[in-house]
């Protein structure tokens, strides 16, 4: 299973407008950053993975969907713990999962081309000011592909560096990261101008 990907279904958020869950995932992700307190932020994450059994998503795509981030948690958790202190760590920890999560579920419910649909239309008003739609909803397209594909290497990462015993080396996880996705980027980028996209 490879977190973010549509999956078919026949739920509520399935037949939901593309455009109407665009506008729900800036409000939450706007709204759980103007909330000061974790208990209320861990509120609307669980509500969040309430979603997932309504819209027809078992314990196993949950997991697939938090898995990947996992580290990164762990990490903003502990920073945040030796900074200033545990709660402040927990609001960020359920920030972050929370806008994740729901992110993750549009994205399973939700066509890829429906998404980029909804996206060029909202900015077609901002075409006169030099925005173009199309180069816009490219850059998103892209994005949405490489997040799943991003999670996928770094796996292959941290079960290459556990088997040389270094799976709890921060700098031999996110250097051969770095280096793959830049790799890829530049890859892709070639292949864009290869066929002249204006």
């Amino acid at each position: 299973m490879i977190a973010g990907l549509y999956i078919d279904g026949q739920s509520a958020l399935h037949r939901a407008q593309a455009g109407a869950k665009i506008l729900a995932m800036i409000a939450l992700g706007t709204g759980v950053f103007l909330i000061p307190d974790w208990p209320v932020v861990a509120f609307v994450l669980a509500t969040v993975l309430l979603l997932y059994p309504v819209s027809g998503f078992g314990p196993r795509i949950i997991w697939a969907q938090i898995k990947p981030i996992l580290w990164l948690l762990v990490i903003f958790f502990a920073v945040q713990f030796w900074l200033n202190d545990w709660q402040a760590g927990l609001l960020v920890v359920t920030r972050i999962a929370a806008i994740v999560m729901f992110a993750s579920l549009v994205t399973l419910t939700t066509k890829t081309s429906d998404l980029l649909a909804s996206l060029e239309r909202a900015m077609q008003p901002l075409r006169p000011i030099g925005v173009n739609p199309e180069k816009v909803s490219l850059a998103i397209s892209m994005v949405l592909r490489f997040i799943p594909v991003i999670s996928t290497v770094a796996s292959e990462i941290r079960d290459a560096q556990r088997a040389r015993g270094l799976d709890r080396s921060v700098v031999a996880m996110v250097v051969p990261l770095i280096i793959r996705t830049l790799k890829m980027a530049d890859d892709v980028a070639d292949a864009i101008d290869a066929r002249s996209f204006d």
